[in-house]
């Protein structure tokens, strides 16, 4: 099982990826494919367009979505509020600033370089849980 990523350009989204905490495997940045396991039998994939076009002659390219939002656990709160001030710094657009969400989470998000909605959060606390609105 995994999760395939279309990326315009591979430096840049394995620059993100590893600043978000993923194991990116040295000389990466100049793949065209690059899958990375993240646990048994889960992956991450990215692929250029060059290589989608080899096997989907109708794919329409790039649109991101905050349809899909590809979640990555960290390990306490403060990390989340971390993770935002490290990717924003570093230049990355962020999509919503940490919050303590009504399911109990700290929670962020921070677009990817190519517009690819990447959300953060923190172990669930149930003393922080309440209901929506």
């Amino acid at each position: 099982m995994g999760v395939h990523i279309a990326v315009a350009d591979m430096a840049r989204a394995m620059d993100f990826y590893r600043r978000a905490g993923i194991s990116v495997p040295d000389g990466s940045e100049e793949d065209v494919h690059v899958e990375i396991a993240v646990s048994d039998g889960v992956h991450l994939a990215f692929s250029t367009p060059v290589v989608i076009a080899m096997y989907d002659a109708a794919w329409r390219g790039p649109s991101p979505s905050t349809a899909t939002v590809l979640q990555l656990l960290l390990p306490t709160r403060a990390a989340v509020d971390e993770m935002y001030a490290s990717l924003t710094n570093a230049g990355y657009q962020g999509h919503l600033v940490p919050l303590d969400a009504f399911f109990g989470d700290r929670y962020c998000e921070v677009d990817d370089a190519d517009g690819h909605t990447v959300g953060f959060h923190s172990p669930t606390d149930d003393s922080m849980r309440g209901g929506p609105g």
